[in-house]
């Protein structure tokens, strides 16, 4: 039976992808090498890392003013790398708290300055985006997490600042055009919609780059990779491979205009579903809901064992939601066709015609 994949995270990748990623392992471009065990200097992989930083650049309208990087880590690292670079000790960092992501990334900001929290909806379980606050002209930069995967919430628009705007788009890069230019440095952990975990791209804006406020090791400062091209150390060179794959199926299959239009149709047949279905209700403020991570409950939690047993018997797999929210999580990054919503969409249905 074929699987349909919700997993949040590591998540579905493009069937091509996965296929030609099988062959590279075995030997890559006619070589009599496997991608896993050339070397990074050599001219195959010289040629995969500029490629991608390429199509990166074309798909999100990158300028040169931005470095384009492939760092180690995960977000979690820049977590920490982001102030590193950013913030003095003596300095004001803004933050707006919208989930566990966004949470931890304030905490480790507080290592190394001032963090001031313009705004949280922790207290309502962390349902919405805030939008009505003040920003403060002398921080450095304002800090946001555009969608959140655990509660399934996304800016829809962007905060309007003169200050630098970092953003963690670990899993909603590359899901629609964005205006890179509103933008100080952006950064986002591969595994959603970019390729296998192990690779962070950074976009950041040059200037922001190479004036860290402290002395750093040369690992933690974003201005040794720009000069060494994301090679300073050996590069997560499969992940790159299997981004540079993702990247080259997102432009044959017509780049962000593209993917906005189908994930926005996901998202509504799913949602439509949720709505007009008395047994499930969503759990996120509709003005915010999530393109990417679809969260729904079931009042009747007696209800819920049956249904995650239903959803598996189709072949939809990774539904649970996170442990910290209970009920439901439908991930439906950009690889997720609209057939395996529809799936899902029939479960509910049927699910409901049984049980109602």
């Amino acid at each position: 039976m074929k699987k349909h994949n919700f997993s949040p995270g590591p998540a579905i990748l493009p069937a091509s992808v996965l296929e030609e990623a099988s062959q590279g392992v075995v030997e890559i471009n006619g070589s009599g090498l496997s991608i896993l065990e050339i070397s990074h200097r050599s001219q195959i992989f010289m040629a995969i890392i500029e490629e991608a930083e390429q199509l990166v650049r074309e798909l999100l309208a990158v300028s040169d003013n931005y470095a384009v990087l492939f760092l180690t880590g995960g977000a979690s690292t820049q977590f920490a790398m982001v102030p590193m670079n950013l913030l003095g000790e003596q300095e004001t960092a803004a933050y707006v708290n919208t989930g566990s992501w966004s949470d931890k990334a304030i905490k480790e900001a507080k290592l190394f300055g001032h963090v001031e929290v313009l705004a949280s909806s922790k207290e309502q379980n962390y349902t919405f985006i805030p939008k009505d606050y003040s920003i403060p002209a002398q921080a450095k930069y304002l800090h946001i997490t555009s969608n959140n995967t655990i509660f399934g919430t996304q800016y829809h628009a962007w905060p309007d600042t003169t200050l630098p705007l970092v953003s963690d788009m670990s899993s909603d890069i590359l899901n629609r055009p964005i205006d890179i230019d509103r933008f100080g440095l952006i950064y986002a952990g591969a595994q959603k919609n970019l390729g296998p975990a192990g690779v962070t791209l950074v976009l950041i804006r040059k200037d922001l780059a190479g004036k860290p406020p402290r002395p750093l090791p040369a690992m933690f400062n974003y201005q040794t990779h720009i000069e060494n091209g994301s090679l300073y150390n050996t590069p997560p060179v499969f992940p790159i491979y299997v981004c540079l794959l993702t990247l080259r199926w997102l432009k044959a299959n017509g780049g962000m205009p593209a993917m906005a239009a189908q994930n926005e149709n996901k998202a509504k047949l799913l949602y439509d579903e949720i709505d007009a279905n008395p047994l499930f209700e969503g759990t996120a403020a509709k003005i915010d809901r999530s393109l990417m991570n679809v969260t729904f409950a079931m009042p009747n939690k007696e209800l819920e064992k049956p249904f995650l047993q239903a959803c598996e018997a189709a072949g939809c797999v990774e539904l649970k939601g996170h442990r910290s929210v209970g009920g439901f999580r439908a991930s439906i990054y950009n690889a997720m066709p609209l057939e395996s919503v529809q799936l899902l969409v029939d479960v509910m249905r049927d699910f409901a015609q049984q049980h109602g």
